[in-house]
């Protein structure tokens, strides 16, 4: 389970995955081996990553959209593991409501995405019916979810009952 120093360590990466450990350590007033350890932590555990995160169009990835996918009963499992080996598929998940997997995909461009739905999506074994939706604009993308607030001494909480 995460404590406020482990979420206070998040935010701050969030913000800036490149932050120094010592810079991190000051603010939280803490040492930097304790940043260490606890990233090592967090990145070991499977709680977090640290990644550079690139627009896909200045790599050559036009074009985009999100998938809806409906899967024969039973073989939801099955699907979303052979669709997240789809290189061009970016985010994967089970929903509820009129799809069972939703896809986020990447493709180079047009006739790419084509050639993705037709000669890989719709030939996985179990796929019945997909919807794709064409990402059009983006207006708000971001990486910093759940608690994570800019990172700021006085927005980190200590249990400490004297204060």
């Amino acid at each position: 389970m995460l404590d406020d120093i482990d979420r206070a360590i998040i935010a701050h990466l969030q913000y800036d995955g490149r932050a120094p450990y010592t810079k991190i350590a000051k603010e939280l007033d803490i040492t930097e081996g304790s940043v260490r350890r606890r990233v090592k932590r967090l990145v070991d555990e499977g709680v977090m990553q640290i990644v550079a995160i690139v627009e896909p169009q200045e790599l050559g990835w036009h074009e985009a959209g999100m998938i809806g996918i409906n899967v024969q009963a039973h073989r939801i499992q099955e699907v979303a593991d052979a669709i997240a080996q789809l290189p061009e598929v970016s985010y994967l998940f089970q929903a509820a409501g009129e799809f069972d997997l939703f896809a986020e995909v990447y493709c180079k461009d047009r006739q790419h995405f084509v050639s993705f739905l037709n000669n890989k999506l719709q030939k996985v074994s179990g796929v019945e019916r997909t919807q794709s939706f064409l990402i059009l604009k983006m207006h708000k993308l971001s990486y910093r979810w759940g608690e994570a607030e800019p990172p700021f001494a006085e927005h980190f909480q200590t249990n400490n009952p004297t204060e």
